[in-house]
């Protein structure tokens, strides 16, 4: 893999983390740790609570349980390795250490077709609510999360076969706490124009095309709801789908961040906080976002504090 006869092939990178802050790396460490131990215990949580209230057995809840296991995906796959350097002086990660965390990149991507999928379920809730249940048929819906899931680590294989043609001779510092794929390129010294044009297909084919599936839906749900005559079905409708209007806003918009805009800021220091947003603290508020102001959710809740309590009294 060596660029060149006076380069050194690379096969370790060092990840400089938030080295930044030593005098914090406890506090930071203790933080990092309760937001992964809560997004592990919430996204749990909430499968669970899914699984077993029969009353949340339809399509919604199905993709909801969906994402919550794509949520405790993302935080098994970044937290670990981001803890443990917290009190390492040499964060060192191999070539197929980075690769084995490029696994992120398959559930952004099946993430973005979930999204879309859930989109989808919302339009035919709203806008055909007579057929709804025709529409949503249990086969359809697993096959929806099924191709999302395959979709998904299909583009995140083809980036990582091209990754793997990458030669990396030079610099091995990257200012991140994980690989992620900006920081991998600016280290490479093989041409990366390939890569970047492949990526950028990849966005318009996965981003653009869960965007405007999303942006079509909404449009129809908003024009059904508006024709809704009172004011209480109005504002029921439009809560019932602000929670994912609100996460679709915060996993899109830190994305597009991030990979639209690497340099933002010319501020290597402001996108990794960004990317904290995206890999960690997003994975944390789904759970929440679903469920604090979801009617069947706090009412199965409510069932199930009634029966812990009937057993325990």
């Amino acid at each position: 893999m060596a660029g060149g006869k006076n380069s050194t092939t690379i096969t370790k990178f060092i990840l400089l983390g938030f080295s930044e802050f030593p005098k914090l790396t406890a506090v930071l460490f203790s933080v990092f740790l309760r937001i992964s131990l809560m997004t592990v215990s919430w996204n749990m949580g909430l499968i669970m609570l899914i699984r077993m209230d029969s009353h949340l057995h339809t399509p919604m809840y199905f993709f909801l349980s969906n994402l919550s296991l794509l949520d405790i995906c993302y935080v098994s796959t970044i937290a670990p390795r981001m803890l443990s350097d917290f009190f390492k002086k040499y964060k060192f990660i191999s070539f197929m250490g980075c690769t084995m965390q490029y696994f992120f990149s398959s559930l952004a991507l099946t993430e973005c077709c979930l999204l879309a999928a859930m989109a989808y379920d919302h339009y035919a809730a709203i806008c055909n609510p007579l057929l709804y249940t025709a529409i949503m048929s249990p086969t359809l819906c697993v096959q929806m999360v099924a191709g999302s899931c395959v979709t998904g680590f299909f583009g995140s294989f083809i980036q990582l076969c091209a990754l793997f043609q990458l030669h990396f001779c030079g610099q091995n510092v990257t200012n991140h706490f994980f690989c992620d794929l900006p920081q991998l390129l600016i280290l490479s010294c093989s041409d990366t124009f390939f890569f970047q044009v492949m990526t950028s297909v990849l966005t318009v084919i996965f981003g653009l095309t869960s965007v405007l599936v999303i942006i079509i839906s909404y449009g129809y749900i908003i024009a059904t709801i508006l024709k809704i005559t009172s004011s209480e079905g109005r504002s029921k409708a439009f809560n019932t789908r602000a929670s994912h209007l609100t996460a679709v806003t915060l996993f899109f918009g830190s994305g597009i961040f991030i990979y639209m805009y690497p340099n933002s800021g010319d501020s290597l220091s402001q996108n990794k906080l960004v990317s904290v947003l995206y890999t960690v603290i997003i994975s944390m508020l789904d759970p929440l976002i679903y469920s604090l102001r979801n009617k069947e959710i706090q009412d199965s809740l409510s069932r199930w504090r009634k029966t812990i309590f009937s057993w325990c009294y």
